[in-house]
Parts: structure tokens; sequence; C-alpha cells
């Protein structure tokens, strides 16, 4: 499916999203498996990264986790990128009434999707976890998402311009609220057991 080219939405977003925009609403609930997959990817990355290589805090011996404990972060990461997509994404919905969107859930949710493929791309980092390196990636990931938002919405939704702005900067409003709820949830998290096992 073209419309479904993790690749294009990083050189080619303005086809992708048109393509999105032909489809009709009912073939949308196929591209839910989107995010299912491409969040297993980062997954694997930083798995692999916080168990056999490890990162160095200044210039020490490599830290790494214990592999269940790597394990069980990573599940609970796995699910917090699916919720966090999965819930903008019902309230990109359900906002649509206020913006004038012709959409549905399964739309709403997959436009969301494919915002986040920056970000799901930008995991692959974690093979080789470096702060600095990790934050210049997530940077450049954060804003080509902003980009692909802000550019997307309009085509996709079919609305004028200024509109597709006004609705874009009221789903990073719902986003990064998303964030913060994440950022509480994982203290929380952390306090039941989720703790961090290191290596000797």
């Amino acid at each position: 499916m073209f419309a479904a080219n993790p690749l294009g939405f990083l050189f080619t977003p303005l086809k992708q999203w048109q393509a999105l925009a032909d489809k009709p609403l009912s073939s949308f609930g196929a591209y839910l498996l989107y995010p299912l997959i491409m969040a297993v990817f980062p997954c694997i990355a930083w798995y692999y990264g916080i168990t056999e290589v490890g990162w160095r805090v200044a210039g020490g011996d490599a830290v790494k986790l214990t592999p269940d404990s790597a394990l069980a972060i990573i599940i609970l990461f796995y699910f917090t990128m699916l919720g966090a997509v999965v819930v903008i994404g019902y309230l990109t919905h359900w906002m649509s009434q206020t913006y004038g969107a012709e959409t549905n859930i399964a739309k709403g949710i997959s436009l969301v999707g494919f915002v986040s493929t920056p970000l799901f791309l930008a995991g692959l980092v974690g093979f080789y976890p470096v702060l600095w390196i990790d934050l210049l990636v997530g940077i450049v990931a954060v804003s080509w998402s902003l980009y692909l938002l802000y550019v997307g919405v309009p085509i996709v939704m079919k609305q004028p311009k200024e509109r597709g702005f006004l609705y874009s900067s009221a789903i990073v409003g719902v986003a990064l609220v998303m964030l913060i709820c994440i950022m509480v949830g994982s203290v929380i998290v952390w306090d039941f057991g989720a703790a961090p096992v290191f290596t000797d």
C-alpha cells in the first residue's frame, strides 16, 4: 500500500498524504496495523542497546540493565507508544466536528500513526545509546513529525490551510497533555515495581 510506506513520509510526504486523502473512510481500518508494526522497531533497538551495549556516564564503565528488567520496561514502552497513538488519534477524530473534518476513529488513529513515523524510526538509535546522538536525532524526529502534521491535516482532512493549521495546533496540544500524563505515569509505574535493575 503506497500510503503505508514509512520512507515516503520522510522523503515524499505530500504524495503520501495525497494518497491517503484519496482513500475512502472505510479503508482506514487496514492502516491500524501500521503503528502496531512500527512500534516494534524502537523496542527491539532499545532492548538490545540497554542490555548488550549500555551507556556511559562521564566516561565510566558501560551501564546495562538485566534482560528481565529490560524486557518489562520495553513491553511497557511498546504499549505506551500504542496507547498514545490511540488516545491522540481518538481525540483527533473527536475534535473533527469542531473543525468540519470528515473522519472516523480509524482515520484519526491512522493519521497520528503516520505522523509518528519519524519518531518510530528515530527509536532505532537505541541500538547505540549515546545521549547527545539520541537528543539530536530526537529533536530532528519531533520537528519532522510536526511538519508532517501541519502539512498532512489539511490534505487528509480536506480542509482549508487556515482551518487545518488550527486543527493541527489542537492535536499538538493534546499530544503535549499526553506527554505529561506519560511522564506522571512513568513515575507511578516505577514506584510499583517497574524500576530498572542494573547488571553488576
